[in-house]
């Protein structure tokens, strides 16, 4: 494998660089690596206009001076040692392919929203948001984690350098406007995009994503249950993002569990209540990069029902605001201090103190949790996503590094005989982690694409069938988007890093803080295990289990109408197996954990990965069956398909056996020893 301009090729990862755009474009001031990523994204002309000057100078083969400046030749070479080129094309390509292809977005022209969902404009909005994310929102991910928020003693809030920046640009450019509503604001297009999108920002920089995120879930529970003046005061200008949101549940003594919550709301005179309480753990819940954050509290009025049936929800913004839509004076809220975390340093998680601060009523008294749970099943689709950015760019390191990182020798013979070793990819182990991830990634996009395709037929298809059969799925898939690809995820970023080895485990390569960031996908939000617990608990019940078999009705139809493709055999098979245990393990349920409660507690966690496992066979046999109808297709991205779907039958879907056999043994032994026992 022969290296250009091997001296340019040596020069440390580490090492101090600015890249300079001769085009006007402000430098860029990092290292070789950030100057090397941000090359790799790139078009053509903009390459030809690039340099890097080095803060150490290297020599180059032919030259007899070394150099302090490298050449857009130069760049590339580094460029290409990282792969990052290949691994930006490959994201934007395959979001592409789901959006275009398998989701075939174009065919629901018919409905508000999707006449913009032409490929050229859905083409346009996916390249524009990956560079968009690549350029902007990378580049400060790992600062930020460095730097982390810094509370003042008037109990204002800092994001780290260049947050606040780039926040600007995200709000200038209408990022957030995608999928909001054209009547407070919106671009009106499909949720679906506005979900690729969100995908971008969590792989570039999720500490970053979660201040609009986090905002997106305010709006659509004030959209849902807002009064008209509420959404006409609030929303505009939240949507611009010019104001932020936050959503705050947890208490010091209490977290799932809100029915113990003490926060009280005292009736005024004029309307308003003074809310006294103190929230926890709330994300993004003091900043400078907005001019309001939008507070929604829940909290109890004088006399409410004991337990969850008395809990409202309230609007409390930081600074009140006036009739004329201009902020007014400071709330009585204020940050009390911001959490030291193991992860996603770059956001602000705060103890915020409300103390007769004031806010409105959203909605009926007493019934806020419901609306709260509208916000928090928004929030909870975004975690997933996060799991799945965090996992995508992992596996773009990963790859990178297995293509550059020699060592040992090829089982079947040398692969790189001019060399003093060969890349690791060549390594069937390698490769296998490799494969997992890939699988996961593209899985679990597919599956989350076609959630949010769900949310839009909900409230946009003109069927009401339709819109029954989706709620239905975003009832049903909630918990399996947020939980499945949240556990997988971990475990792909896990994987990522130990492809890296000893490398992995320092500051240097990213990937670290990749797993630390990831680590709370399965805990906020409502932990993974109590994900489970909606789902075998709530969820399998719901409207008489109608959600559940209208799904297994339309694998069943899926399976009925291809099954005769000797094409799709393969996948259609493995398909109809892990339904068939799906279908297994839920009759189960409903049998013996109607008997005894805890053989649903104790199956939840297996079933919930059934689930998710039934759910990624779903996709890569829509998948499998768009690509074997594009054999003839030059683009790789069809042959690629069909052997990873293969994979995923061959290695991921004897899973599906283990799982059944522990969600059958029951609760028994799992229950059997006494506490002191432990």
């Amino acid at each position: 494998m022969e290296q250009k301009f091997p001296g340019v090729a040596s020069i440390p990862w580490d090492q101090p660089a600015t890249r300079v755009d001769l085009d006007g474009k402000p430098p860029l001031i990092g290292t070789i690596r950030d100057c090397a990523v941000h090359f790799g994204l790139y078009k053509p002309h903009a390459r030809a206009q690039a340099r890097v000057l080095l803060t150490q100078p290297v020599h180059r083969e032919g030259r007899k001076t070394r150099t302090w400046l490298l050449e857009p030749e130069e760049i590339e070479a580094l460029a290409e040692r990282l792969d990052i080129g290949r691994g930006a094309q490959l994201r934007y390509g395959d979001a592409r392919f789901i959006v275009n292809e398998v989701l075939d977005l174009a065919s629901y022209g018919n409905l508000p929203g999707f006449e913009m969902a032409s490929p050229d404009v859905t083409d346009a909005v996916l390249s524009e948001g990956g560079k968009f994310c690549a350029e902007v929102l990378a580049p400060i991910n790992q600062s930020g984690d460095q730097e982390g928020c810094t509370r003042h003693e008037d109990g204002s809030v800092t994001a780290p350098k260049g947050f606040k920046e780039a926040f600007d640009q995200f709000r200038e450019a209408g990022w957030g406007t995608l999928s909001q509503p054209e009547e407070f604001g919106g671009q009106g297009m499909p949720h679906v995009l506005g979900f690729a999108f969100e995908e971008f920002v969590s792989s570039a920089n999720q500490a970053f994503g979660m201040y609009p995120g986090l905002t997106n879930g305010a709006v659509s529970a004030l959209l849902a249950k807002g009064s008209q003046e509420q959404k006409e005061k609030y929303l505009p200008k939240m949507i611009s993002n010019e104001w932020t949101g936050t959503m705050n549940l947890t208490e010091p003594h209490c977290g799932t569990d809100l029915g113990m919550i003490r926060t009280k709301a005292e009736p005024q005179a004029d309307g308003s209540y003074a809310i006294t309480g103190t929230k926890i753990f709330i994300s993004a819940g003091e900043h400078d990069m907005a001019d309001n954050i939008i507070h929604l509290v829940l909290a109890k009025t004088p006399d409410a029902p004991e337990g969850s049936k008395g809990i409202s929800l309230f609007v409390v913004p930081k600074f009140l605001v006036e009739d004329d839509g201009s902020i007014g004076e400071r709330n009585g809220v204020v940050c009390g201090s911001i959490e030291h975390k193991m992860g996603i340093h770059g956001n602000a998680t705060c103890v915020m103190n409300y103390d007769e601060a004031t806010g409105w009523l959203v909605g009926e008294e007493n019934k806020g949790l419901k609306i709260m749970f509208v916000m928090m099943n928004e929030a909870r689709l975004g975690v997933g996503l996060q799991g799945l950015g965090l996992a995508e760019t992992a596996y773009q390191y990963s790859l990178a590094f297995a293509k550059d990182r020699i060592q040992g020798r090829s089982l079947t013979g040398p692969k790189n005989p001019d060399g003093p070793a060969d890349p690791i990819i060549v390594h069937p182990d390698v490769r296998r982690m490799l494969m997992d991830q890939k699988v996961f990634v593209e899985g679990a996009r597919a599956f989350t694409y076609w959630t949010a395709l769900q949310g839009d037929l909900e409230h946009k298809a003109t069927d009401e069938a339709v819109r029954e059969k989706a709620g239905d799925y975003m009832a049903l898939l909630t918990p399996i988007v947020k939980g499945y690809l949240t556990d997988k995820g971990y475990d792909s970023v896990s994987t990522g890093l130990q492809i890296h080895g000893g490398s992995g485990f320092t500051r240097e390569w990213g990937i670290e803080q990749l797993l630390r960031d990831a680590r709370i996908t399965l805990i906020y939000e409502g932990t993974n295990g109590v994900q489970a617990l909606d789902l075998v608990g709530r969820k399998l019940a719901m409207a008489g289990m109608r959600p559940i078999n209208s799904f297994f009705g339309e694998l069943d139809d899926f399976i009925a109408e291809n099954q005769g493709d000797a094409d799709l055999k393969l996948y259609v098979d493995g398909l109809a197996d892990v339904k068939a245990k799906l279908q297994k393990a839920t009759n189960w349920l409903v049998e013996k954990g109607l008997e005894n409660f805890d053989n649903a507690g104790a199956a939840s966690t297996d079933y919930m990965h059934l689930f998710g496992l039934t759910c990624f066979a779903y996709m890569w046999a829509k998948m499998a069956k768009v690509a074997a109808a594009k054999t003839d297709d030059s683009d790789p991205i069809y042959a690629t398909k069909l052997v990873t779907a293969k994979y995923f039958v061959e290695r991921w879907l004897p899973q599906a056996d283990a799982h059944l056999a522990r969600i059958e043994t029951g609760a028994e032994t799992m229950m059997t020893l006494e506490a002191e026992a432990f």
